[in-house]
C-alpha cells in the first residue's frame, strides 16, 4: 500500500470495517417549461454495513413538485373554509335580491353614521321621501311687450306637509297661475288650489283633494352644520319628477337678492336644476330642512344650489294652512321692516360677533327706520318672548295685526337695548319681518 492508500484509508473510516458498496446517482428532470434545477438523491445500492462504533447516516430529503402543489391547494381549500366559517357567523341572513344582511345582534352594535357620515343611507333618505315630493305644473297668463296676453307655463315641485294634500313649494312657481297641476310619484294627477303664498319669502302652499299621503317629516334647520349631508328631490327641467342628487351643506346664512328679494337661505352643492324649485332639501335622517329654492347660473359656476331654511318658513306655511290663507288677505301680513339672519356660534367666532342669535342684516321698513333699529343688531326678545331662532321671531310677529305696537329688545355692542315699533303692512319688497 502506498502512500497515498494510507491517507484515504485512514481519513475515512476505521480498517478494520469494509469499503462502503459504490453509490447509484437518481436524475429527477422537471418538466422542459419551467427551468428548474435538477434534483440529485444520493442512495446506496444496498443496506450500509452495521458496527458497534458506527450509526446510519441521516439521509436528505427533497420535497418533489407534486408534493408542493398538493399543499398549497389544502393551503387554500382551508382558508375557503375558514372565511366560509367566519362570513356565516357575521352574515346569517339573504335578501330577496340575494346580498347577505348583518345578523340582529351584530346590526345593533354598528354605528352607520361611523362608515357613511349618515344615520340613514342615500337609498333609505330617498325611500322615506320620495313619495312626499311632487311635480308641479302651472300655466297662467301674461302680458307682453306689445301689451297682449300671452299663455304662459312653469314648472316646478313641491313637498307634501299633511296627509289630506296640503303641499309647501315657492311662490314664484305658482305665481301668477291659473291653473295648478299636482302629480305625485305614483303618476296620479290633480288640479290643485293656491291656500295662500308670501313673496317676500318666496313660500306658498297648494291643496289637492286627497288623503293618505305620505308627509315629509319636518327636521330642525338650526341644528345644520356645514359639511352636513343634504339630499334633494325634485322634478329638474320640469320633465325629470323624482330626481334625487346628493351633496353637503356648503354655507348657512347665505344673504342673497332674489329676482329683487332678499332671501336668507342655505347653500349646498347639490345638482339643482330649473324644476326642482320647491323640492325638499334632506339631511342625514331623511328630515325636511330646506325648500329648494334656486341654482347660480352662469359662466363657470357650478355646484351653487340654495334652499330656505325650514325654520324659516314653517310659521308661514303653518299659517296659511291653520288660517287659509285669509291673514294676507284680510288685514294684511304684519311685519318690523327688518331683514333678519339666524347667525350660528361658528359664524359669529368667524364674523366677530358677541354669540348666536338672530340678527338684523338690513332695515327696510319706514316704521322700523324711525324706531331706531340698526343693521347688526341681535334681536333678544319681541314683547317679552325670548328670541332664539328667526321662526320664533316670525311666528310671533305673525301672532299681532298691522298697526300694533311691539316691543323688540336688541343687543347692540354688549348692551341690551328696548325699542317700541309700530308694525307695518309687509310688502312684496320687504323681504322678512
Amino acid at each position: 500500500m502506498d502512500e497515498n492508500e494510507k491517507n484515504i484509508v485512514s481519513f475515512d473510516r476505521p480498517i478494520e470495517e469494509p469499503e462502503p458498496e459504490p453509490v447509484k446517482t437518481v436524475e429527477i428532470d422537471y418538466p422542459r417549461e419551467t427551468e428548474y434545477p435538477k434534483a440529485v438523491i444520493d442512495e446506496p445500492a444496498h443496506a450500509a454495513p452495521t458496527g458497534p462504533s458506527h450509526s446510519k447516516p441521516k439521509e436528505k430529503k427533497y420535497v418533489t413538485k407534486g408534493a408542493l402543489i398538493a399543499c398549497m391547494i389544502l393551503t387554500m381549500i382551508l382558508s375557503s373554509l375558514l372565511g366560509a366559517f367566519i362570513s356565516g357567523a357575521y352574515f346569517s341572513k339573504t335578501s330577496s335580491d340575494g346580498r347577505a344582511q348583518r345578523n340582529d345582534s351584530e346590526l345593533s352594535q354598528l354605528d352607520l353614521g361611523d362608515a357613511t357620515g349618515s344615520d340613514l343611507t342615500v337609498s333609505q333618505i330617498v325611500d322615506k321621501n320620495e313619495n312626499a315630493v311632487v311635480e308641479i305644473l302651472m300655466s297662467g297668463t301674461q302680458q307682453n311687450m306689445w301689451g297682449q296676453m300671452q299663455l304662459v307655463q312653469g314648472a316646478g315641485s313641491g313637498v307634501i306637509i299633511k296627509e289630506d294634500g296640503y303641499i309647501a313649494t315657492n311662490y314664484h312657481v305658482v305665481q301668477g297661475a291659473n291653473k295648478v297641476e299636482v302629480t305625485l310619484h305614483n303618476g296620479d294627477s290633480y288640479v290643485a288650489q293656491i291656500i295662500g303664498s308670501d313673496p317676500s319669502n318666496d313660500i306658498a302652499v297648494i291643496k289637492i283633494d286627497a288623503k293618505g299621503l305620505t308627509t315629509a317629516t319636518i327636521g330642525d334647520s338650526s341644528t345644520v352644520d356645514v359639511g352636513d349631508l343634504a339630499v334633494a328631490i325634485g322634478n329638474p327641467l320640469g320633465q325629470l319628477g323624482g330626481t334625487a342628487t346628493t351633496g353637503i351643506i356648503s354655507a348657512l346664512d347665505r344673504t342673497l337678492d332674489v329676482e329683487g328679494t332678499t332671501l336668507t337661505l342655505m347653500q349646498t352643492d347639490a345638482a339643482i336644476n330649473g324644476g326642482n324649485s320647491g323640492g325638499g332639501l334632506f339631511n342625514s335622517k331623511g328630515e325636511l330642512i330646506g325648500i329648494v329654492e334656486s341654482k347660480a347660473s352662469a359662466v363657470g359656476v357650478e355646484g351653487l344650489a340654495f334652499a330656505l331654511p325650514i325654520n324659516t318658513v314653517a310659521p308661514i306655511i303653518n299659517d296659511f294652512i291653520e288660517n287659509g290663507g285669509n291673514t294676507q288677505v284680510a288685514d294684511g301680513i304684519p311685519a318690523v321692516g327688518v331683514v333678519i339672519s339666524d347667525v350660528s356660534e361658528e359664524n359669529a367666532q368667524y364674523y366677530g360677533l358677541e354669540s348666536a342669535g338672530v340678527y338684523i342684516a338690513q332695515v327696510t321698513g319706514e316704521n322700523a327706520m324711525k324706531a331706531g333699529f340698526q343693521e347688526g343688531d341681535r334681536i333678544v326678545s319681541f314683547n317679552g318672548s325670548q328670541i332664539s331662532n328667526s321662526s320664533e321671531f316670525i311666528t310671533l310677529v305673525r301672532k299681532c295685526k298691522v298697526g300694533d305696537t311691539v316691543t323688540v329688545v336688541v343687543s347692540r355692542s354688549g348692551q341690551q337695548i328696548e325699542i317700541k315699533t309700530v308694525l307695518e303692512e309687509l310688502q312684496q319688497q320687504q323681504p322678512q319681518p
